[in-house]
């Protein structure tokens, strides 16, 4: 598995442009290479900036979003109008602005039971994919947050979910927040060929660094698990979230 490569940037808007050249890259270089991609996007907060750079010029143009399938890492059960949807948030800042196809974007049905939609979801995965029973996807590119507590998707440390091995996706019950969570599961993560994590804010901080620089033995938070097998590791930061680092290899 490769170390993860450390990128701190001076704020968030940096974090969300570095991050947004950063995916066009990287799609440019998957749909020469493939034909098209893959892209796994996140919930929360931090990727709103992020979203909004890719809905304007230049990435709206750029990028080839006809050639880009969309996933999503987790989603809340929640119908996709509701405030707290990850879709409906990617939908509203990113989604409708851009010009990609409605068969190309793939949600999480949120506002069904947790377990049919995380059945349902690995279904479509499949068949979009094309993948043997029992093969793992390989996402292009996947879009990762923190949370404070270390919780990466809907994979909490109190959750037994980030030790699924075999399952695409599973419904999750998290008790911190007393709500059903949908989410892809550690394996498909592991298999991805790119991995990127965003964190900003100085409330990150002690997570951020118990995550990147914490000895091996220390390893409990789902964060801290996802480790691309061939793939790279990428952690995008600003200054308040890396200021308890004290090693990385790119500042800006």
């Amino acid at each position: 598995m490769m170390a993860p490569r450390i990128r701190v940037y001076h704020d968030p808007d940096a974090v969300a442009a570095a991050a947004a050249e950063e995916i066009a890259t990287r799609i440019d270089d998957g749909v020469a290479q493939r034909g098209w991609v893959t892209l796994v996007l996140s919930g929360g907060s931090t990727p709103v900036l992020l979203f909004e750079q890719l809905a304007n010029p230049p990435y709206r143009y750029r990028i080839p979003w006809t050639d880009v399938h969309v996933f999503w890492g987790d989603e809340r059960a929640v119908p996709p109008e509701h405030e707290d949807s990850n879709f409906g948030t990617a939908d509203r800042i990113l989604l409708s602005r851009i010009p990609i196809p409605s068969a190309n974007v793939h949600r999480m049905l949120g506002e069904g039971n947790p377990d049919v939609a995380a059945t349902e979801y690995e279904e479509e995965i499949r068949a979009v994919l094309g993948l043997e029973p029992g093969a793992l996807p390989v996402f292009d590119l996947v879009l990762l947050g923190v949370g404070s507590d270390g919780h990466t998707a809907s994979l909490f440390p109190e959750s037994v979910a980030w030790e699924e091995r075999k399952r695409l996706v599973t419904a999750v019950w998290v008790e911190s927040l007393k709500a059903h969570r949908i989410t892809l599961t550690p394996p498909v993560f592991r298999e991805a060929r790119t991995v990127l994590f965003m964190a900003t804010g100085a409330s990150k901080a002690p997570v951020v660094a118990r995550v990147l620089e914490s000895s091996e033995g220390d390893v409990d938070l789902p964060a801290a698990r996802i480790e691309p097998r061939t793939g790279d590791l990428l952690w995008f930061l600003d200054q308040q979230a890396a200021q308890r680092l004290t090693r990385y290899q790119h500042r800006s």
